[in-house]
Parts: structure tokens; sequence; C-alpha cells
């Protein structure tokens, strides 16, 4: 199954995962099917619906739409959920469901149609990175989109690239390292029996220490259709560091590039990140490229152990990063008399001119009311209307003050990024072919085959001139030999 965070497809699907938009900050992933294969999901007539604060919206009404199509709430009926007779059909269900009998085909069929609502509306939209990062079931701190994109740059994450992540913890930056070594959608090969689909070459292997962390890690890399790059392991890589398990339990590297470590320390895990083969286990790092880490710690006291461990292991290039991410808002602030009655205005006098104005308004207003002239009171309040309808069609859109804001809350929290590389290793075939490259042969110059040009040919002249007068030192205006 590809996955709909890389190729969604132009329409919803059943069994895919969707990210339903509420509000700008605020978004629901739910996983589209019209079997109810959780207690909590039976008992609608109008089969699994989503609950949100703007209505209900059956999965039916999900299903097989474009993307970012706006959906109303439905009516759902609600009450056989607290009936008796429920708990019959309940227990009915969940053994059907438990079996191999073909129900879905039976359920899908009986399902009530669902009708419209007039609580609200929301948007479908194909799941992404970030909003999954903004909505996901918090089980750690989450590592948010300003932090993880600018690690993703500076490990040098690309297409085909092979990611270590340890600590695979909520999964936000599990996603997003999906994303950025994906290499092209899976391709399939129609056989006479079954379809094939062929592994891509980036590849990323996540590791986590908690068994329930890891198994639900794990278990939304499949729902996500993410299985066939992220490779989950439960481990303790302080221990038994970032290797493989290959067959008749050998041991294999992962060839990594890029290295993220989200741990409580990180410099426990960092000597399993060399260069240098043991005789069972090989090195972790590719030995072509060059490796890129990065370690994300809380606290100052981590980042110091954290570097002192790196230049002890020869990393290169060290150097930490805080994100300080904000978001601004620009927009334009109207503060006067004359913009009453608009949206967000401040309703106050702007210049002390206006302030005297609406008070020699109000003493007029006064002095009619007390000497009670009907006639001129009617005039005046049709006037007034007229007034106030010719100020409320008046736009106002390039008036009042351009203001910007920084945004109050920001959905991130203090962390450091340290950065460091680890070159390959120099052999003496990379020597040899440098040194055949720059033209040079065990330190000896190559003697140039072209043609010279006028001035060293005048330079050796003057040498041939010199070794001819027993002079040799005096060459380009050198002294010569001292006689013995």
């Amino acid at each position: 199954m590809q996955s709909a965070f890389f190729n969604p497809g132009p329409t919803t699907t059943e069994g895919q995962i969707a990210s339903l938009h509420l509000s700008r900050d605020q978004q629901l992933p739910v996983q589209l099917t019209t079997v109810a294969s959780r207690a909590e999901d039976q008992g609608y007539a109008e089969g699994v619906v989503t609950n949100t604060r703007f209505g209900s919206f059956p999965h039916s009404t999900l299903i097989d739409i474009p993307w970012g199509c706006q959906v109303l709430a439905s009516k759902v009926d609600t009450g056989t959920r607290g009936r008796d007779n429920f708990t019959h059909s309940r227990k009915r269900k969940a053994n059907a469901i438990s079996t191999d009998s073909p129900t879905d085909s039976t359920e899908s069929a009986s399902l009530k149609q669902a009708t419209a609502a007039n609580s609200g509306f929301i948007h479908v939209l194909p799941p992404t990175p970030e909003s999954w990062t903004t909505s996901l079931p918090h089980r750690t701190q989450v590592v948010y989109t300003p932090d993880y994109s600018y690690v993703l740059q500076q490990i040098r994450a690309q297409p085909g690239s092979t990611l270590i992540e340890a600590g695979s913890g909520s999964g936000s930056f599990t996603h997003a390292a999906a994303r950025a070594v994906f290499q092209g959608a899976p391709t399939s090969l129609n056989n006479a029996s079954k379809t094939e689909e062929m592994h891509t070459a980036g590849k990323v292997f996540t590791f986590e220490f908690h068994a329930e962390r890891h198994e639900k890690v794990k278990t939304e890399m499949e729902e996500h259709g993410l299985d066939s790059i992220v490779t989950a392991t439960h481990r303790d890589v302080y221990k038994d560091g970032f290797w493989l398990t290959g067959e008749r339990g050998a041991y294999q590297s992962p060839r990594a590039n890029c290295i993220f470590l989200d741990l409580p320390a990180p410099w426990e895990a960092l000597p399993h990140l060399t260069r240098q083969d043991t005789p069972d286990k090989p090195s972790a790092l590719d030995p072509d490229s060059t490796a890129y880490v990065c370690t994300f710690s809380p606290c100052i006291e981590q980042v110091q152990r954290t570097v002192s461990t790196m230049r002890r292991l020869s990393w290169l290039e060290i150097e930490m990063v805080e994100i300080q991410h904000k978001r601004i808002e620009v927009k334009r602030e109207y503060t006067g008399l004359k913009y009453e009655g608009m949206r967000g205005v401040n309703p106050v006098a702007a210049t002390v001119d206006e302030a005297l104005e609406r008070l020699r308004q109000v003493e007029e207003n006064a002095r009619e009311h007390q000497q009670d002239t009907r006639n001129k009171s009617r005039s005046k309040n049709g006037v007034q209307q007229n007034n106030s309808s010719e100020s409320a069609v008046q736009k106002h859109w390039d008036e009042g003050k351009l203001i910007h804001r920084a945004e109050p809350e920001l959905k991130t929290h203090t962390s450091y990024l340290v950065f460091a590389v680890l070159p390959r290793e120099w052999t003496e075939e990379d020597e040899a072919t440098a040194r055949a490259r720059t033209g040079q042969i065990d330190g000896q110059s190559q003697p140039k085959t072209g043609p010279k040009s006028q001035k060293q040919r005048k330079k050796d002249s003057r040498i041939r001139a010199g070794q001819a007068n027993g002079n040799v030192g005096q060459v380009d205006g050198g002294l010569p030999n001292a006689s013995p």
C-alpha cells in the first residue's frame, strides 16, 4: 500500500489516514473506514463516526471525495448506544469482526444514509509530517517542525540517504525523516501470482528503548504505509549500539550517513558511531560517505559532555544551535471614532480635535433633547441614518496603522542542537588516486610534455649558461656559489 504521506491520490479511499482540518492550529488525524473495529466506534447506524466540536462526521461522507473538500456535519443516531439491546448487538458485531467471515460488505451495505446538519463543517486534507506533528498523541516530548526541518537540512538528509534515529518517542521526527529520504514511489511488478513492491533506496532505522512506545511507533508505521522505509527496532543503544540483526544472528551495518540522537545521554551512544570495525561487528556508518550527526538536548550540561565525547572520538566542525521560532502576525490597527461599527477596532478618539468634535455633538444632542423639538429631532435622525449608511459602505482597507506582533504562545520547547561531522577514512588508494589527479607521483612533479612559454625558455637558457660557466647558484638573480 502506498503511503498517503507521499502519494495520497486524487480522492480519499478506504483505509487511508486523513487529516481533518478544524481550525488554523487544530487538526485531527483519522483512519478512514466504514467498519467499526473498536468498541467505541460501534452503535452508530451510519457506521464509524468522528465527533468534533463542529458536529459529527460519518466516515461514509469522508470517503471517495477529492482532497481538500469541505464536508458538512451530519445528523447521526446516537440513542441506540445507550440501550440494552445494543449490548447484544455489540457482542455480535465484535464476534463477527474477530472471525474471518466476510462481514465488511454486509455492514457497509446496511449503513444508514447520513443527512446534513447545521452545526458546522470541516475540510479533509491529505496527511503531512507537519499536520501529524501538531495532532499526534503525545507519548514523549515532541520534536516540532522548526527543529526537525533545520536538523534534516544540517545532517544532509536527502532522497536515498540512510538515517539513524535513536529515541523514536512519539514519531514526529520519524515521519519527517521518512519523507526526507524517500526516493520515489515503489514500483509495482505485475506477476501472474502476486504483485510485489520494490523497496526504495532511502531508509530510516529508528531505535526505541521503551517497549510500549516501540510497539506504538511500529504500528503507526504500518498503518501509515511507511513500514517499507522505516525499520523500527526495540533496543538499548547505549549497550547494544545501532547494528542490525541479519541471518543466523550476525550483525549487519545499516551503513548510515545521517544520525539524529534524541537521548538523555547521547555521549553514551556516540562510541558506537565510529569508523573502526570489530571482528564480530562492522561499523554502523557508511564507509564511502561523510557522516553527519545531531544530538537533541534540553540542558547545557548535556551539551558539554556530548561535545567532549565528540572531540575525543575525532568528530569535526562541532557547533551548537538553539532554535527560537516565532510567527509574526501583520495587520492594520484602526483607532478613531470614524471606524465605529467595524470589527476589531479601537473606538476611541485618535486626536484631540476628534475628541472635541465628539463632545460638541454630545452637547448638541443634549440641547436638542431638552428643547423637545420633535420635527427637528426626526429630521436629525434621518440625516444620521443616511450618514451611517454612507459610512458603512466606506472602505478603510488602506487606512489605519500597519503593525506586526509576535505570536504569544509558541509550540516548541527549549532545546540545544549539537552538530558534528565525521569524514570518511582516507586510505592509500585514495591517496594514490588524489596524487594521480594532481599530477604528482611519489612527491615528484611529472614533467610537462606540452610546449613551454617564452619566459620558461629564457629561464632554461640561463640555467644552462650558468652550468657551463660553473656558476650553478647564480640563477634568477641568486648569489654565486662560494669557491672553496
